[in-house]
């Protein structure tokens, strides 16, 4: 656990994110100085900035004699420094506005609070499905078809039946495919489809690596009867919004973003965690566990639906983002989708 700073230290860490959240360049003693007035001599702010980039709080960039906050900087910014700034009328007003209308569907609502979000934060925002509309597998079959195909048939619920035509690109025989099922059926029935088709990929891997045929071509066609079943768990906006910051202008990393982004690959992870906690989450550049987001920093909230956790949403964008206005907004967002779910 990090030790606490002095009231003098804490107050120039603050001020140097904020100003660094707000300009996006190294912040020097002088522009401390002169934000602080007489209160302390440049001298004494040099003082306390060397100690704190020993601590590892801030560093020096090469080019600069400025400094920038560190990953362990914004952490104790967000853990003991950090209030929120209490939201404009008109941000609240907008909020309501955009969700509450009676005529929208629960899927309206979700794009809408996406793209609002993506607007006001200018950066990307995702929001998960609500689980409570997510169906339960109860049985799977598999009936071969003409032509390498297979009519896979899914139990959903307890009367909601929905058939696949997949291209396998091979035939298979009956006892084959009863086979299969079999095995989907004892190992999965009674599991919702918003974590299903991940399992089904981890099987898939774990039958790679001790070469099990059988559940290999088990889990590869549940996997493909499933794959439109994932394709909404998520609603994102604002993704090109990243462009506009300098310090992640690099396209590379940008497109490895945009990949993970449009792919929801990793970010069921994360989310997932913001399920099973209570209020905001911020996930501040490697504290992820995903490499592509390290430049990236990640504010969470999950949103109630009649008292019970129904999903989440959050804003992705870099490090130096404004937290004491993007941890509001998030917080607000969740609460209005949730309230506005529950009528639907």
């Amino acid at each position: 656990m990090t030790q606490a700073l002095d009231p003098r230290a804490a107050e120039l860490l603050k001020l140097l994110i904020e100003r660094y959240a707000h300009d996006g360049v190294p912040v020097g003693s002088r522009t401390l100085a002169r934000a602080l007035g007489a209160e302390l001599s440049p001298a004494t702010i040099r003082n306390v900035m060397a100690d704190l980039e020993e601590l590892g709080f801030v560093s020096s960039p090469h080019t600069s004699a400025g400094r920038i906050p560190t990953q362990r900087g914004y952490r104790y910014f967000v853990d003991s420094l950090l209030a929120p700034e209490p939201l404009s009328e008109a941000d609240l007003n907008r909020i309501t506005d955009e969700l509450v209308p009676r005529d929208r569907t629960a899927t309206d609502m979700l794009q809408a609070v996406s793209g609002l979000l993506s607007r006001l934060s200018s950066m990307a925002c995702v929001v998960t499905v609500p689980k409570r509309n997510v169906a339960v597998l109860r049985r799977i079959e598999f009936l071969s078809l003409s032509g390498g195909r297979v009519l896979a048939i899914l139990v959903v619920n307890q009367r909601d039946v929905q058939n696949r035509v997949l291209d396998m690109g091979r035939d298979y025989s009956a006892q084959e495919l009863e086979q299969y099922a079999n095995i989907i059926n004892e190992t999965f029935a009674g599991r919702d489809l918003f974590t299903l088709r991940r399992s089904l990929v981890n099987e898939l891997l774990e039958a790679q690596k001790c070469v099990n045929q059988l559940l290999h071509e088990a889990a590869s066609l549940a996997e493909r009867a499933l794959q439109n079943e994932t394709t909404e768990d998520y609603v994102i906006a604002g993704s090109t919004n990243l462009l506009g910051f300098q310090e992640l202008a690099d396209v590379g990393r940008l497109r490895k973003l945009f990949d993970v982004l449009d792919q929801k690959r990793d970010l069921l992870d994360i989310f997932d965690q913001c399920l099973s906690a209570t209020g905001v989450q911020i996930f501040i550049g490697r504290e992820s566990g995903y490499t592509v987001l390290d430049e990236y920093s990640l504010v969470t909230s999950p949103y109630m639906v009649n008292g019970q956790i129904a999903g989440a949403l959050g804003v992705i964008g870099p490090t130096r983002m404004a937290y004491r206005r993007i941890v509001p907004l998030v917080t607000e967002a969740a609460r209005v989708l949730g309230t506005g779910l529950e009528s639907r």
